[in-house]
């Protein structure tokens, strides 16, 4: 018997999605996808849909996509900066790490980066073109777009010291510019935080006409310091608390003896307090409790409530 077309059975509704999507810019937008890979502490479920954009319209194709089927949109860079539950994300998550693109006028010491630029890579570009300025983003390790949101800073320098403008794409595709001063930025903050605007590119002010070999050399020595006195060697996602005012979260956590406490594979590192490391096979529930725990030991210890810098994303357990 001819079965008629109302009697076939419906294709899976994650191969059309992403067949309608690949057809309108190449995009591909995957269905149960790990976003462990996709973080700097190795930890975390799967995205119920995940989208690398390589490009600003596949960027604005994914949050299209995501606004016609009305699911929530949650962004990554280098996945630095962030713990993401054991169980996932629902939505829709785009990681803009693919969308890389820099220019450097070695003349006027203008940057133009897009979101998925690596800070160590622009780093030693801009020590090439003798560009002053970026040296203390080497080993920070995220992307222009997380920077820019974050006011990521290390050594006595932020990004709010040298950006003069970002691009930015609301959900329903509009692009707009955003000075420093739009942005409000604040001590490891900005008010996009808040926001459903996304980063797709910015602009750097540096200093330019100076020798790239004595750039080179600076720079590298940030690179030493960080790596002698921070556990690159292990997966991470870089500093987890803010720095309480006139005062240092690492010191206070080493003060109160939690250098080295672990978790099952979730550890205070020995080298340096304001980091959890992953030593093989940490939960992303593990490394919540032992911030819960470090925040409970100092404020007990120093009355201090400290404040997480780390962005805690997803369903996890409070009790």
């Amino acid at each position: 018997m001819t079965q008629s077309v109302t009697d076939q059975p419906a294709p899976s509704t994650h191969r059309i999605a992403q067949s309608i999507v690949q057809r309108s810019c190449g995009l591909e937008i995957k269905p149960q996808a790990p976003l462990a890979k996709l973080t700097t502490l190795k930890v975390g479920g799967n995205a119920e849909w995940l989208s690398l954009p390589k490009t600003p319209e596949q960027l604005k194709a994914a949050l299209s996509w995501a606004q016609s089927k009305g699911l929530a949109v949650t962004m990554l860079g280098a996945g630095s900066n962030l713990l993401v539950s054991d169980r996932g994300l629902p939505g829709l998550v785009i990681c803009t790490r693919a969308l890389r693109h820099s220019e450097f006028d070695a003349q006027s010491g203008r940057v133009i980066a897009a979101a998925g630029e690596h800070w160590s890579s622009l780093a030693w570009k801009a020590a090439r073109n003798g560009l002053k300025g970026f040296e203390w983003t080497i080993g920070i390790p995220g992307t222009v777009g997380g920077a820019v949101v974050m006011n990521a800073g290390a050594h006595g320098g932020e990004t709010a010291d040298i950006l003069v403008e970002t691009e930015v794409v609301s959900p329903d595709g509009t692009l707009s510019i955003l000075t420093p001063t739009d942005l409000a930025y604040r001590y490891r903050t900005s008010n996009l935080q808040s926001s459903d605007k996304i980063v797709t590119m910015a602009t750097f002010q540096l200093s330019a006409g100076h020798d790239p070999v004595a750039i080179k050399a600076a720079t590298a020595d940030d690179l030493k310091q960080r790596r002698t006195t921070q556990p690159y060697h292990l997966p991470n996602c870089g500093s987890v608390f803010r720095n309480p005012p006139g005062n240092s979260a690492g010191r206070l956590i080493q003060e109160a003896g939690l250098k080295g406490y672990q978790i099952g594979n979730a550890q205070i590192s020995t080298l340096h307090a304001n980091f959890i490391v992953n030593l093989g096979k940490a939960k992303a529930q593990d490394v919540l409790t032992l911030i819960r725990h470090a925040k409970a030991v100092v404020k007990e210890r120093n009355d201090i409530a400290l404040e997480t810098e780390v962005k805690i994303i997803g369903d996890f357990d409070f009790a």
